[in-house]
Order: C-alpha cells, then structure tokens, then sequence
C-alpha cells in the first residue's frame, strides 16, 4: 500500500516524495489509518519496521489540517533516552519540511544552562510537538514551564524500555496532566505483562496492531559457547586474541558486569568503552559519538542501546548473558548484518542460561551452531540433557477486524469506539 492511498495531507505527501518513500511498511499500513481516524493506537513491532514514521505522519498531517489552538502543546511525544529522541526530533524536520507552522523541540537532561533557558522559552510560548525524555519532562512540569491541559496527541515510544529503566510512575504522573479527550498512541517492541497493564491503564479503547517478530537476518552468522558463568571471561580473551576486531557490541545483563567486562578488555589492550545507567548523559554521548565515529572498536553495554540506535556498521554482537525472551535477542543481535552486510553474533550460554536459550532456538526453528570451548577452560555443562518445559517464543494469535475505508486491517482491538476526528482532523 502507498502513502498516496492513505488520506495524509498534501504537504506531508509532498515530504515524502522528496524522500523518496513511496511504499508503507506493514506498521505504517496498519496504524496511521487508525490515528488519522482518531483511535488510541497500541503497536507492538520490533525495531526497523517503520515504528516512528507510523505515528508522526498522521499526527502532523491532523496538526497541519488545523484546528487545533495555536498556543498550545498540541503534542507530546515520550522517548526513553536522549538518544531516541535526538532521532524522533531528526525524522521530524523531514516530515515537517513542508509544515512551517508545525514545529518541535526536543526537550532532554544533560544539557547545560543555556539549552535548558531555550526549552523554557519555547515550551511557555506552545510548541506544536514536543519530544521528551519524562524526566526531563516532570522536571519543566514542576516548575510551571508548561501546561499539558490542552494537548491532543500523546505517544509513548519504546514503552518497554521506558519501563525497564523505571520510568513507570513518571509516565503515570505525566498521564494524569492530560486531558481526557487526548489521542494517545503507544508502541513497544514486545508485549510483555506490564506493557499491557500500562496500555490499560493509558489507552482508551485502543485498536493493537501486533506485527510478528521476525527472525534475524540470513546474513548474521549466529554461534553459541555453551559454557560455565566462570568460563566467559576466559572466552572473552580468547575472542579478542583473534585478531583486528573492530565495530563489536558486547551485552550484559547488568551494569556491573559491564564495567568488570570493559576492565577485562582494557588490560587486554582493547580499544573499548562501556554504556550504561551510571553514566551522566554527557558521558554517554561521548561515548556513543566515539563509537559511531570509529574511534571506540568495542562497545560493553547493558540493553539500553539495543533499540533505537542506528548503527549500521557492526560486525560483531557477543551476549555475555542469555537475552530472557526471543524478541530482546533478536533486537541485540539485529544491530549487526545492516544495511546489506554481513556479521556475526556470539551468545555465552551458562547452565543457568539454558531455560531462555532453549526457547529462543525454538522461535528461530533452528539449533544454533555450538563451538567449543577453547583449549584449558574445562569442560561444559550438558546442554542436551536440558528438558524446556515452556516455550518463550511463540506469538499469540490475533483476530482481524474490519476497517478504514471498507478495508480490512489485521489488527486486534479491545473495544472501538466512534472517530474523534473528521477527515481535516478537527475536533
């Protein structure tokens, strides 16, 4: 389906011709009918599918049809990092390229007095879109910097991360500011329980449009140690003794194994640096500008650059630690074997590991390749003998419903509700 058959305005059709996207991804098929229609939407598809532009084509093409007050926040949108939002922000100057009366500030921590003066300046005066990281958000809230009372857009972008970095009650604390004729628009790249709590909790009768993961990319040479916990520094060593490695990603499931894995490497003479909670907003941006640049080889990082950092050059992603469900394991490794290349990735599988590695081979449909251990590190646990008694990775299924323009759309909803909006988007 194009952007053409949908009914997005004329200056975003524009915008997009100029960037040269004609076709929809399935993301963007199934949800911005819903939006412009003026459904509270729940999207849950893994990173790369077209997530942003799902939302904000149709909530700047309704912005630029007017009707919505000019002193206003008209919308706000919720990024778990500085990171994502930079991202939001940049996509938007595209889209909005032919709307010069919709504009946007990206408001986030970590920056100093001067930016900080602006986003005043700018959130008191009514910002059309405002991108935010909530804690920054609350922060501008609790000094009266700006007033959510008339907002009619409210999206939560990686809602899994912000809960996994505990953001829950700043999300609920930001939901009780807005009003209760506000569009709210939620995506996530799994589902687990507390994702649906929150979508209960945010969302009004919302459509969910749930797109299956897909499984990694052919191109991505998947292997696994199977190992003792004691054994994976030693495999670490051994990695890196290969040779000219550049371009690798390492993930741990906690930060302190970060940090004692970025020593490891350092002794080794590894050009390497670590990302993670403790570090200030600044440190982390010199860290990830190092690391984009080419002047870090190896990246240690908790999951807080799985999603949502644009990398395409990875050659390598190692798993210190079992990812816990399929989909977290295939955003990790997905950030290698990019834009048409090849790459591998490397998962340490301990026997306290075996009941999440089990069921990802079973999502994948595929016994991953085991390599030995190297020389003098012991023997191994028994994975074969391993039973799983539960699958992780199977997706539930959905029924479709009727939609848009006599059309039918496979999501899944749990109630509907009549459209808020006409087809200028108007309340």
């Amino acid at each position: 389906m194009t952007f053409e058959e949908t009914y997005l305005n004329d200056n975003i059709l524009d915008a997009l011709y100029d960037m040269h996207f004609e076709e929809m991804t399935p993301i963007q098929e199934r949800c911005i009918p819903e939006i412009l229609d003026g459904y509270d939407v729940l999207g849950v598809a893994q990173t790369g599918t077209g997530k942003t532009a799902a939302y904000l084509l149709p909530i700047l093409s309704l912005l630029d049809d007017g009707g919505y007050p000019d002193d206003a926040i008209n919308c706000v949108i919720m990024s778990p990092t500085r990171e994502l939002a930079q991202q939001i922000d940049q996509a938007m100057e595209g889209f909005s390229y032919y709307l010069p009366n919709v504009s946007s500030i990206a408001v986030y921590g970590g920056n100093d007095g001067s930016r900080f003066d602006q986003e005043i300046k700018s959130l008191r005066g009514g910002a059309p879109v405002v991108i935010a990281t909530p804690g920054r958000l609350l922060s501008h809230l609790k000094v009266g910097n700006l007033d959510l009372s008339r907002t009619s857009f409210f999206v939560l972008d990686e809602a899994d991360r912000m809960l996994d970095m505990g953001f829950m009650e700043d999300i609920l604390q930001i939901d009780k500011l807005l009003p209760k004729t506000c569009q709210k628009v939620m995506f996530s790249a799994t589902m687990p329980e507390k994702i649906r709590e929150l979508a209960v909790s945010l969302l009004h009768d919302p459509v969910e449009v749930k797109l299956k993961v897909s499984r990694p990319a052919e191109k991505i040479h998947q292997m696994a140690y199977i190992c003792y916990e004691q054994q994976k520094v030693g495999i670490v060593e051994h990695i890196f003794k290969r040779g000219d490695l550049k371009r690798v990603i390492i993930f741990c499931g906690k930060k302190d194994k970060v940090k004692d894995i970025n020593r490891t490497l350092q002794k080794l003479k590894i050009n390497c640096a670590a990302m993670h909670s403790d570090l200030t907003q600044q440190e982390r941006d010199n860290v990830m500008y190092k690391f984009k640049a080419g002047q870090i080889d190896v990246l240690v990082a908790t999951d807080i650059v799985a999603r949502g950092i644009d990398i395409d050059d990875i050659g390598m992603v190692i798993n210190y630690d079992v990812p816990h469900d399929s989909e977290d394991y295939v955003h990790r490794i997905g950030r290698t074997a990019r834009a048409a290349r090849e790459g591998e990735a490397i998962t340490f599988v301990s026997d306290a590991d075996f009941r999440f590695f089990k069921p990802i081979e079973h999502f994948l449909q595929k016994d991953i390749e085991k390599l030995s251990l190297p020389e003098g590190l012991g023997e191994t646990p028994d994975y074969t003998a391993y039973k799983s008694n539960k699958s992780h990775g199977a997706s539930k299924p959905h029924r479709p419903h009727g939609r848009h323009k006599g059309k039918k759309s496979s999501g899944t909803n749990f109630a509907r509700k009549p459209s808020r909006h006409n087809k200028k988007g108007k309340e």
